[in-house]
C-alpha cells in the first residue's frame, strides 16, 4: 500500500495537465517499506529527457542523482517514481515494464484520458523456483492500494 497525500496527488495531476501532450516524471520521497505501507512525504519533479516524450519518459540521470542526494539530506527514502500517460492507458505499459529497475518501489501513473491515478509495485522474484530455463527471474507490476 502507498499513502499519497492529497496535496501531492494534486500537484502531480497539475504537472501532468501542464505537461500535456508530453509525459511528465519525477521521484517520490518519504518512508519506504518493501512489503508494507510506504508513505509519501514529498515529490520531486524531474525533466523528461526521452527522445519521444509524448510516449516515453526518462529522468535526466544527473537530475535523478541530485534528487537522490536531496532525499538523503532530508532523511527521506526513495518511495518510488511517477509519470503520466497523457492519452492512457491508466496502467503500466510494456515499455514501463521493460524499463523498470527499482524492485519493490511504487510507480504512480497518472492517466489523463481517462483521468485516473494508480500505483503499482515492481516485483522481482529471484527465488530459484521462479526462474525460467534461461535463468530469467519473474518480474512484473502488481497493482497496489493507494490511500489519498
Amino acid at each position: 500500500m502507498i499513502i499519497l497525500p492529497t496535496a501531492i496527488r494534486e500537484a502531480i495531476l497539475e504537472r501532468a495537465r501542464d505537461g500535456n501532450p508530453d509525459e511528465i516524471c519525477g521521484v517520490l520521497g518519504g518512508e519506504y517499506e518493501p512489503d508494507g505501507q510506504s508513505r509519501v512525504h514529498s515529490q520531486y519533479p524531474a525533466t523528461n529527457v526521452a527522445e519521444t516524450p509524448r510516449t516515453r519518459y526518462e529522468i535526466d540521470p544527473e537530475e535523478q542523482l541530485a534528487i537522490f542526494e536531496r532525499l538523503e539530506d532530508r532523511g527521506e527514502e526513495i518511495v518510488g517514481f511517477y509519470h503520466s500517460h497523457p492519452r492512457g492507458p491508466p496502467r503500466p505499459s510494456a515499455t514501463d515494464a521493460a524499463q523498470a529497475t527499482w524492485p519493490d518501489r511504487s510507480y504512480v501513473i497518472v492517466s489523463l484520458e481517462p483521468l485516473e491515478v494508480g500505483s503499482w509495485r515492481w516485483r522481482t522474484d529471484e527465488d530459484e523456483d521462479n526462474t525460467d530455463q534461461n535463468g530469467t527471474t519473474d518480474e512484473k507490476f502488481e497493482r497496489e492500494r493507494m490511500v489519498v
